[in-house]
């Protein structure tokens, strides 16, 4: 058992569940690297995981988890059904074969990844995930990269709102109007590239600010996340940076620190729209 660490606060999700509002993001760690990674995670006080079909390494978790000295329950594991494997029957066969790789009898939260608009079955998607959400194989289940569009087709044309909507989140594409579109439906919004893939090096916004708190400028952007409420899963192989990005429950941003970080809002991507294919 890991003892003696720091816990991520919990979010309720309209489930009745909750989720770590602090969790890993794992894109891009190859597989061979991501057990020792994800041992230093949960050393730390980690507790939620974030992988997808796409990031080719869903295995590499599922012995990590296996690994870890600690209870299943404890643990929350996410993953994402990829953009080829629309459409219910293949989104049911999508999962059986993302869960079989995890070596799990249930996922904590599996995502639709993108809405794939072109294709115009993300709602026929969604009813898999329900029913998979209803067998218990998956504990909540939620979309990713949603606008309000897709996101209102979903409310009107099924039985479940999301519990979570993933999207593209930082201080340059802050995503208000998606942000409070979720909030209004109760769905929680989780932010991924929450640190804009490295944009924050050498701004004097946030260099000034870190200073004001004595932190660095990465983990006064991930206390944005926190004070804006969202979930955010920042990436690291470093246990220095993982153990940065985990030491953030002992300080806020004040109300001034907040509008000069509003001050950043540009719209810029780091990633594609959710209406490009």
């Amino acid at each position: 058992m890991v003892t003696g660490t720091t816990m991520s606060p919990t979010l309720p999700l309209n489930d009745g569940r909750a989720i770590p509002q602090v969790g890993l993001g794992v894109y891009k760690i190859a597989e061979e690297d991501i057990g020792g990674v994800i041992a230093e995670a949960l050393r730390i006080g980690y507790r939620h995981i974030d992988t997808a079909a796409l990031y080719h390494n869903e295995r590499g978790v599922g012995r990590a988890v296996a690994e870890a000295a600690l209870p299943r329950e404890e643990l929350f594991v996410t993953t994402k059904l990829w953009n080829d494997e629309h459409g219910f029957d293949r989104a049911l066969r999508a999962f059986d074969e993302s869960l079989g790789k995890l070596g799990l009898d249930y996922v904590d939260l599996y995502l639709i990844h993108w809405p794939v608009p072109s294709k115009d079955l993300y709602v026929e998607t969604w009813r898999a995930l329900e029913r998979i959400r209803d067998e218990g194989r998956a504990r909540s289940i939620g979309v990713s990269n949603f606008t309000e569009a897709h996101l209102a087709r979903l409310l009107t044309e099924t039985e479940t709102a999301p519990a979570v909507n993933q999207v593209e989140l930082h201080p340059w594409l802050p995503q208000d109007t998606v942000r409070e579109y979720d909030q209004a439906h109760g769905i929680l919004t989780e932010a991924w590239s929450p640190l804009a893939r490295g944009r924050f090096l050498g701004n004097e916004v946030l260099e000034r600010i870190a200073a004001k708190h004595g932190r660095s400028v990465a983990q006064v952007v991930l206390r944005w996340h926190l004070d804006h409420g969202n979930v955010v899963i920042p990436k690291s192989v470093t246990p220095a940076r993982l153990r940065e990005n985990f030491d953030l429950f002992d300080f806020s941003l004040d109300l001034d620190d907040l509008s000069e970080i509003a001050s950043l809002d540009s719209g810029e991507r780091t990633g594609r729209h959710p209406d490009e294919d």
